[in-house]
């Protein structure tokens, strides 16, 4: 079975940004604008988006 994966790219710059935010995207692989990353598809990962939901769009989920 094939593990579900989800893209996202950054589309909100972290200056003037929470320490923690910024934290955030850089785990996420997101570090300069519109950097398209595909992450394996799990409640962290989930929970990482939530919290920059501002700066990151979903492309898409597989």
């Amino acid at each position: 079975m094939a593990k579900k994966t989800i893209t996202i790219e950054q589309i909100g710059s972290p200056i003037r940004r929470a320490a923690s935010q910024r934290a955030t995207l850089v785990g996420l692989g997101l570090n300069k604008m519109h950097r398209v990353r595909t992450l394996e598809d799990t409640p962290s990962i989930r929970g990482m988006i939530k919290k920059v939901e501002h700066m990151v769009r979903i492309v898409e989920e597989a």
